[in-house]
């Protein structure tokens, strides 16, 4: 039987569900998922190995009008996923209409590959609305196939990926089968940090925030973790560690539990709290933070 593989790139704006697609697909939890925008920076890849098949699945940033530097980085992820699309997944949500979302679709038109249209959250609408939805939608984007699912609850997910599979080009696989992601374990240990203080913090110290995971050894039965939490100005520092170091220590306790289970192994965390300013605006230190 033949091998197929390729690339299953998702577009759409913030908070439709792209993540949590992401995760339901490949049936583990790789990548955060948060309700506020702008959860994901990075494009993020998952692979999903069957014995015939390679599913290089794409997670990206939600489509914005980028207002600072680092956005601009976001929006280049974007782009970057049209071009190495086999097949490119625009997922839009139950209630979310087509001609608020000229973004979605001007970047989904750029692409003459195979595409779905996902209607996601379906679970939050009824039957006759889903429908009339779907025939909306058929008219925006008319050579897309279009499929409702709900993403949260596995609607429509099995059958997701079996469709995905049958339609990828015939290739050897890209990486080698044992891998679940182009990215390496510091990576995600940041990203699980970012995602508690997502959680955690209001206001804007969430997206002036990055996470930097500076040391990470291996020592027997533990994993020793020094990361930097970075911050745009003293005030935000001062919030991050909060009144006696309270507010940080519950950063760190809570993220090395969740660490713990995606490593496997017993987590010694240490954070420290480093203020870098502007560098959301400075092309350099985004280079330096791993942004393109």
């Amino acid at each position: 039987m033949a091998h197929r593989a390729g690339f299953v790139n998702i577009i759409g704006l913030p908070n439709v569900g792209k993540s949590t697609l992401l995760n339901a697909l490949l049936g583990e939890r790789l990548v955060i998922v948060n309700p506020k925008a702008q959860t994901t920076r990075h494009r993020i890849l998952g692979i999903l190995n069957g014995e015939d098949f390679q599913l290089v699945l794409s997670d990206t940033p939600g489509i914005l009008d980028p207002q600072y530097p680092l956005q601009d980085s976001m929006m280049r992820e974007v782009d970057e996923a049209l071009k190495d699309a086999d097949v490119l997944l625009v997922m839009v949500e139950a209630g979310q209409r087509p001609e608020r979302s000229e973004a979605v679709l001007e970047r989904a038109r750029r692409c003459r590959g195979p595409m779905l249209l996902l209607l996601n959250k379906i679970d939050i609408s009824d039957q006759a609305r889903v429908a009339v939805e779907l025939e909306q939608w058929r008219t925006a984007l008319p050579h897309a196939g279009l499929l409702p699912i709900s993403a949260l609850h596995g609607f429509n997910v099995a059958e997701l990926r079996a469709k995905l599979a049958g339609m990828l080009p015939e290739h050897p696989p890209y990486y080698p089968k044992d891998e679940l992601s182009d990215r390496n374990m510091r990576f995600f240990v940041a990203e699980i940090i970012r995602e508690k203080i997502l959680s955690y913090y209001q206001q804007e110290v969430p997206y002036s925030t990055e996470v930097v995971v500076t040391d990470f050894k291996e020592e027997g039965d533990i994993v020793r973790i020094r990361a930097e939490v970075i911050v745009m100005r003293d005030s935000q520092k001062g919030i991050i560690i909060g009144r006696g170091g309270a507010a940080l220590r519950r950063l760190g306790t809570e993220a090395r539990r969740d660490i713990e289970r995606f490593v496997g192994n017993k987590v010694f965390l240490d954070l420290r709290v480093k203020v870098d300013p502007d560098w959301r605006q400075d092309q350099r230190k985004l280079r330096k933070y791993g942004y393109r």
